[in-house]
């Protein structure tokens, strides 16, 4: 008996560890350590309610190992057949219920505050960052700016990269300290943006707008990645989120509407471009949209997504090539490009598509014939 005892309180003396609060803070199989306040309350009751479990489970397990033990039938143990009449046997049925109510109304009471906090309906806000998931990348419009990003897989990492399958080559820009709103919608099918460090998880759903906020407190990189299941390529979009400080998210801002107001003199100035011009921004401009779908090399995904070499829609009408580009192709997973993208890129595309992978056909596509089409 008293090696059975001596066995018990080892169990227990691990027991105690397991619940130790550093060891489980430290897990690598834990959740990350949140940088966002709501994201904190989350945790918090993530951390409350497996500490709950985990005390539940090991109490449960204690008792059928003893149980187990000394209950065994070659110990000459009769089970009791009046159990049901006892004191315990009658008051069971009310008490284990009222202990798991109990504790259900324990950890409901942390959680409705951080529900509460999660469904304010008038919150705060300094700033405001529209979400747009599409097959398959990220789009991000600063709506108090005007700045727009498109964020894609990093395509040059391979297995054996640290972040392979979690970068990007665009990642979202946000200042710490700031109160962030969130608009998330979609082009095409369901969509969840999730960062586990910042933001909650919500929905983005084709013609709606969801929302959800972020005050990030801490500077650096956070990486997540689509939490809902989007099709063949939602393993490729993962997103990262780089938090700096005030002063240099504002630099950056500057130097991103400089830029954009640059780009859009250029692609409305008369200009003649050239073949070769064309070709390198187009080629630049479709491994940032485009290669997702159709492939580096242009042969698409057989039974899913149509291939463009040798395909009578990049090399026949030019006309039909561009409207396809603009206002995609309804009941497909090709989106309508003309907000996304301006007249030169899209007439780089169109120029690169036709003269790449042996297409060959000579065309060059002037961003004045995409501004005709329009």
């Amino acid at each position: 008996m008293k090696s059975i005892k001596n066995k018990i309180a080892g169990l227990a003396g691990m027991a105690g560890l397991l619940l130790s609060s550093e060891v489980i803070a430290k897990s690598k199989y834990n959740l990350p350590e949140p940088a966002d306040p709501i994201v904190q309350q989350i945790f918090d009751v993530h951390m409350v309610t497996s500490a709950i479990a985990t005390i539940i489970m090991i109490i449960v397990t204690l008792i059928i190992v003893y149980s187990l033990i000394v209950h065994r039938k070659d110990k000459g143990y009769v089970a009791d057949q009046n159990f049901h009449k006892s004191w315990f046997g009658r008051w069971a049925w009310l008490l284990v219920p009222l202990i798991v109510l109990g504790i259900d109304f324990s950890i409901a009471k942390t959680a409705h505050k951080t529900m509460e906090t999660i469904y304010d309906e008038h919150p705060e806000s300094d700033m405001t960052v529209k979400i747009i998931g599409s097959q398959w990348k990220w789009s991000y419009e600063y709506m108090d700016s005007g700045i727009k990003l498109t964020s894609n897989l990093n395509r040059d990492l391979t297995p054996k990269d640290e972040f392979y399958l979690r970068d990007v080559d665009q990642p979202l820009i946000l200042p710490v300290n700031t109160k962030i709103r969130l608009l998330h919608t979609t082009t095409d099918v369901l969509h969840n943006w999730w960062v586990p460090q910042i933001a909650y998880k919500v929905d983005a759903i084709p013609g709606y707008i969801t929302e959800t906020r972020t005050e990030i407190l801490k500077e650096g990189t956070y990486r997540g990645q689509c939490a809902e299941n989007c099709g063949t390529g939602h393993a490729f979009m993962p997103i990262v989120v780089k938090a700096v400080s005030k002063d240099e998210f504002a630099k950056w801002q500057e130097e991103q509407v400089a830029a954009a107001a640059a780009a859009a003199a250029e692609a409305s100035s008369d200009k003649e471009w050239t073949m070769e011009e064309l070709f390198a921004k187009g080629k630049e401009h479709y491994n940032k949209t485009c290669v997702a779908c159709h492939q580096a090399n242009g042969e698409g995904v057989p039974g899913v997504f149509p291939a463009l070499k040798g395909s009578a829609k990049a090399t026949g009408d030019v006309k039909v090539h561009i409207q396809t580009v603009l206002n995609g192709v309804s009941g497909t997973a090709m989106a309508a490009w003309k907000d996304q993208l301006n007249d030169l890129e899209i007439a780089a595309i169109i120029t690169y598509e036709r003269n790449a992978w042996g297409n060959n056909t000579g065309d060059v596509v002037q961003p004045k014939q995409v501004a005709a089409e329009r």
